[in-house]
Order: C-alpha cells, then structure tokens, then sequence
C-alpha cells in the first residue's frame, strides 16, 4: 500500500467489476438507465442497512452501494475503511420522478439515521459513516438545505445535537464490491446497523416539493 504526501492512499489500477442487473428487482445496476429517470446520493452510515430503505421504496428503480466524496480514484473497502482514502459509504438511487419524488427520498434519509453524530453512525465509527447529501442539481441542492433547517427545530426539541450532514455536489461514484451490492437481500439476518431519531422530518417544505406521508 503507497502513501501519497498528504496521506492519502494511490489509486487501484482497474475500476471494481459489479453485476449489471440488481439482486432484488433485476433492474440495471449500471447505466444506461430508462430516459426520464433521475440519480439521488446518500450516506448515512453503513450502507448496508441505508440501500436496503431505498430499493424497498415504490419508485425507486434501481440502487446500488459504493464511496464517493473522497480523494483516492477507485478506492476499495478495505482503503476506505483506513479512513485515508476520505470516501464515505454511500447509496446511490435511480428512482422515477413520475412516481417518487426527491422530496420523498429525502425524507427516508433523514428519518433513517441520526444525521447528529459527526464521524459515526451508532457503533459503527470512522469518516466513511458520515452523514451526506450530493446532489445532483440546483433543485435538489435548495430541497436538501431547506429540509436540513426544517429538520435541525425539530432534532433540537427533542434533545438532539446539531445536524452535522455534509451536502455537496455530487462527487463521482465508485460501485463498491459485488458482494456489498444489495447485502441484506443476499444475507436477510446480515448486520443493519441504522437507525433514526424517531424524529419526525417536518412536512411543510418536502410536501410542497411531492412528499406524501
């Protein structure tokens, strides 16, 4: 393993192999995708437990488990586990905004982890368990933000701390390995580690924008 000046870890040579079609639904797990779909991004800890929330939801037509937002080309597991690589664990969503909105998508995000926690998600602990939203539009950017000042009120009355996700333009997404693409599907007793607040996302800004409840 090669450290770069700064710490980081080199580049693989050659971009990780993933199946094309999705465990669960068979749909695409690599593009192209159907005209009119669109692309949401998360992380919110493990992304075992996180992929799982999306591939369940109606209108979401295909996800897939990877790393993003980090500074090494083609990480892997174990060199974002180092935590020297600066990805984090990450679900990406394909979803039809005829059926779901983001609106939606953004409320299962924040309902189902604690976005309070910093470097962690419950007991699993490093930077790849950060809390983040990458977008990838003006559109998402605004819905994202004014979700996260909703939400911070609401997190706050009931004892929380300050929200501590990261929203960033969406950065380029790296598959992570086969067997982590839809795990718990593959292993229904596996290890799911999320878990929310019990705190309700405030309805007003994501219902104005298609979120039905």
């Amino acid at each position: 393993m090669v450290m770069m000046p700064d710490g980081s870890i080199v580049a693989k040579e050659d971009a990780m192999k993933v199946p094309r079609q999705h465990y669960v639904n068979g749909h695409p797990l690599v593009p192209p995708f159907p005209e009119g779909l669109e692309l949401a991004m998360f992380g919110m800890g493990c992304f075992w437990g996180a992929e799982r929330v999306f591939w369940k939801t109606p209108g979401v037509f295909s996800t897939a488990v990877g790393y993003a937002a980090g500074v090494t080309p083609d990480p892997d597991y174990e060199r974002v586990c180092s935590g020297l690589t600066g990805h984090a664990e990450v679900v990406r969503a394909v979803f039809d905004p005829a059926r779901v909105s983001y609106a939606t998508l953004l409320r299962l995000f924040w309902e189902s982890h604690d976005p309070t926690q910093g470097m962690r998600q419950g007991n699993d602990v490093g930077t790849q368990y950060r809390s983040g939203i990458y977008v990838y539009t003006t559109e998402q950017r605004r819905l994202a933000e004014a979700s996260r000042d909703a939400y911070q009120p609401a997190l706050v009355k009931a004892g929380h701390g300050r929200i501590t996700t990261e929203i960033l333009d969406a950065p380029e997404f790296y598959y992570a390995e086969e067997y982590h693409q839809q795990y718990l599907a593959k292993n229904p007793g596996g290890y799911c580690g999320l878990g929310g607040t019990g705190v309700l996302c405030p309805t007003g800004v994501l219902a104005s924008a298609g979120d039905t409840r």
